[in-house]
């Protein structure tokens, strides 16, 4: 307990700060926010319900084994705002229980849209719901566990930071809960990311969040990072409930290193799949290399105009671009192609790298060029690449080949 108090106040005003808690009454009414709640032992709040006032509200305990708050009633709420809303929630190393039929452990909604609401060292174990948090600034979950039943947290309103929850693990749930774990309220909106690197199981028909792009207004602010996702003990990466709103590729999405989950691979690919003949008017001139250019596979690009990939994201910004192109032409000339991009931040073209090959002569067969490569090249939102060719023998024109592409893959 030392230890626990002592990092939350200085230890001259430990004393002063500390409100033992034995029973619910010790947290009824207008409770203080200078004071550290201390959780002494399991608390039975019963049909009580504790109000976060204005100020905020700090509570802890000595362990999760031993400090708990828990509630059996129906139609219970263990946390709700005073009029005018709430002020910052912390808490840790506490066990929260809210098992009667609909009932649910938060019901808060912040005073001024800056309040901040934190876990640390928590279990969240046989609750019916976690209730509503509405237009906080942010949350955090660290070292928290959801352990039975069905613990949904919804976030809702105008949430002007962001959420994240690591080192959390959920298990052992209702087998007929279809909520998600995490859901989007009314009028939900985060401005900064949604990170969690989650250990979860599902039950057969819950997702892990239902959260949509439009929740997400700023680019690859959902991330998964490293989690790993089961449902009923079995991985499945193709599990479309597991984010029904959302998926991986989504301009809202930067998922990386999970297991059970597509990963979001920012990128993509232009192929040619109709040939067609690029008129050289002039020695040395570039022009864009004709062709029916197909995309493919993109994910944060799009491809505005016929071979050209262009990035609708920020994240990353350093790419490999490989280029893979068989050119016809005439027998002894040389063939220049040219990687090239439009810098939005400038409106300018820029010259990213150039290749030069002399087109061979192929026995029985057409006389081509060959050109393989890959290239470090920086994109940032609204950016694009594409090929341009020149000949520079001269003017007799050339014909990129089937299945030339352009791929750019995240660095």
């Amino acid at each position: 307990m030392g230890s626990l108090i002592t990092q939350a106040y200085p230890s001259a005003r430990l004393l002063a700060s500390l409100v033992p808690v034995t029973k619910a009454s010790d947290l009824a009414g207008i409770l203080d926010s200078t004071k550290f709640y201390f959780i002494d032992g399991a608390v039975d709040m019963g049909t009580q319900s504790i109000e976060i006032p204005a100020g905020g509200l700090f509570l802890g305990g000595l362990n999760v084994e031993v400090s708990r708050l828990f509630s059996t009633e129906d139609n219970h709420t263990m946390f709700t705002s005073p009029v005018g809303g709430s002020g910052s929630f912390l808490s840790t190393f506490v066990t929260f229980t809210e098992s009667g039929a609909t009932s649910q452990l938060f019901n808060i909604v912040g005073k001024t849209g800056n309040e901040a609401i934190e876990f640390q060292n928590t279990i969240f174990r046989d609750c019916d719901s976690l209730g509503t948090v509405d237009n906080y600034r942010q949350g955090l979950e660290t070292i928290t566990s959801r352990f039975g039943r069905t613990p949904t947290l919804t976030l809702k309103g105008a949430w002007a930071g962001g959420y994240r929850a690591t080192t959390t693990l959920v298990r052992s749930l209702a087998a007929g809960m279809t909520d998600p774990i995490f859901k989007a309220g009314a009028g939900f909106i985060m401005q900064s990311r949604f990170l969690t690197d989650v250990n979860v199981d599902l039950p057969a028909l819950a997702p892990l969040f239902d959260f949509a792009p439009a929740n997400f207004p700023n680019v690859g602010t959902v991330l998964l990072d490293r989690c790993v996702i089961t449902r009923d003990g079995a991985v499945d990466a193709n599990d479309p409930n597991i984010t029904p709103n959302l998926a991986a590729g989504d301009l809202a999405s930067f998922w990386t290193g999970n297991n059970g989950i597509a990963n979001t691979l920012v990128g993509g690919a232009s192929v040619i799949t109709v040939e067609a003949v690029t008129t050289i008017t002039a020695q040395d001139a570039f022009v864009a290399l004709a062709g029916t250019w197909t995309p493919s596979a993109l994910q944060h690009f799009d491809a505005p105009a016929n071979g050209q990939l262009r990035h609708k994201g920020n994240v990353p910004r350093e790419y490999v671009a490989i280029i893979d192109l068989v050119i016809a032409g005439t027998q002894n000339t040389e063939i220049t192609v040219r990687l090239k991009m439009w810098d939005d931040s400038t409106s300018s073209f820029v010259t990213v790298h150039d290749q030069t090959r002399p087109v061979l002569n192929q026995p029985g067969g057409t006389n081509v060029a060959f050109f393989g490569l890959s290239h470090d090249i920086t994109l940032d939102i609204n950016d694009f690449a594409f090929f341009e060719v020149a000949n520079r023998s001269g003017t007799q024109n050339v014909t990129a080949q089937l299945e030339g592409a352009l791929i750019l893959n995240g660095r």
